[in-house]
């Protein structure tokens, strides 16, 4: 006769063998923890961190410790005292009309970028993953503008949204009174439009990648309990590939907030007025053309929170969702 209560019952011997197994994963050495139980591991990727290290995290630390001291440039081997200032220069940018002007900028060219940049992408490449007639030669299409160079593709929408450009001839009497890319309204959406259009082919080949992996049977058995194509995307195609669309967000922001060329070529270092100036732009202009660095570096560690933040903010949001 069996006692219920006690044919569950682990003996005293495994209880303790479990107990151990916890307490020295507790007691892990702090090499194990650091460089996981493949320690070539660390040597393989070692040459990657050594170039992040050199490109990103030495600049941003240079970059911050110049913000908070009296810096400008030098001859080549000349030693001058470069003061603490504290938080002058922070409250010199922040206080500073332009550079107001500048995120507010890039704030309005996020807004029309980034949702273009998603919903675009995606829905492209969902297209572009259905059987279609020349679907290798739209696949190459779209990503042609990525791998060319930006200055040719500025060259290419001066033609059109000039003055005298094809945009206007097509639209005639309907065309701005004042053009496009001088037009202080027009200018920073055209720039906009102009940079999802350019690195669309780089996000759609992303979300390829995401819906090759999404069983089919889930589309067939959609459409035999009647769901139509949109309903299959947005309850099918939109889930799965949710990974990837914080990806493309956190990417399109961070390309977005670096905006530099679009304005330099199109609309003449940031004009009209200012109109299209970014903070990165007047970081070129403040720290090249006016000597003073120590500002622009403020403005580049405000920027870097600002995105920072905002990245936080998608990755929380999907997550939740």
């Amino acid at each position: 006769m069996s006692v219920p209560h006690l044919e569950n019952r682990r003996p005293a011997s495994e209880d303790s063998r479990v107990g151990k197994g916890e307490s020295a994963s507790r007691r892990q050495p702090l090499r194990e923890r650091l460089a996981g139980r493949q320690p070539l591991g660390i040597a393989f990727v070692s040459p990657y961190l050594l170039f992040l290290a050199a490109v990103f995290i030495y600049p941003l630390g240079f970059a911050v410790w110049m913000s908070f001291h009296e810096y400008f440039f030098t001859a080549p081997g000349v030693e001058i005292a470069r003061p603490f200032v504290g938080l002058d220069n922070y409250i010199a940018v922040l206080t500073d009309p332009d550079v107001g002007r500048s995120f507010v900028n890039i704030g309005v060219f996020l807004v029309i970028n980034v949702p273009l940049t998603v919903v675009a992408s995606l829905v492209l490449a969902s297209a572009l993953n259905s059987k279609i007639r020349f679907r290798s030669f739209f696949r190459t299409a779209y990503y042609i503008p990525f791998v060319t160079a930006s200055v040719a593709m500025v060259g290419v929408w001066l033609f059109l949204f000039n003055r005298n450009g094809l945009v206007n001839n097509i639209l005639g009497p309907l065309a701005p009174e004042t053009s496009w890319l001088v037009n202080s309204t027009l200018a920073m959406p055209i720039i906009a439009v102009f940079v999802a259009w350019k690195q669309m082919g780089f996000f759609i080949v992303l979300y390829l990648a995401a819906l090759q992996n999404v069983p089919r049977e889930l589309y067939e058995s959609a459409a035999l309990d009647g769901a139509g194509s949109v309903r299959s995307f947005l309850t099918i195609t939109v889930p799965a590939v949710r990974p990837v669309t914080l990806l493309v967000l956190i990417l399109a922001t961070v390309t977005g907030a670096n905006l530099f060329t679009e304005p330099y070529l199109l609309t003449g270092l940031g004009g009209p007025d200012g109109a299209t100036t970014s903070p990165v732009l007047l970081m070129y202009q403040r720290g090249l053309q006016q000597g003073h660095p120590d500002e622009a570096a403020a403005i580049g560690v405000v920027l870097v929170v600002l995105i920072t933040v905002i990245s936080l903010g998608y990755r929380r949001l999907m997550e939740r969702d």
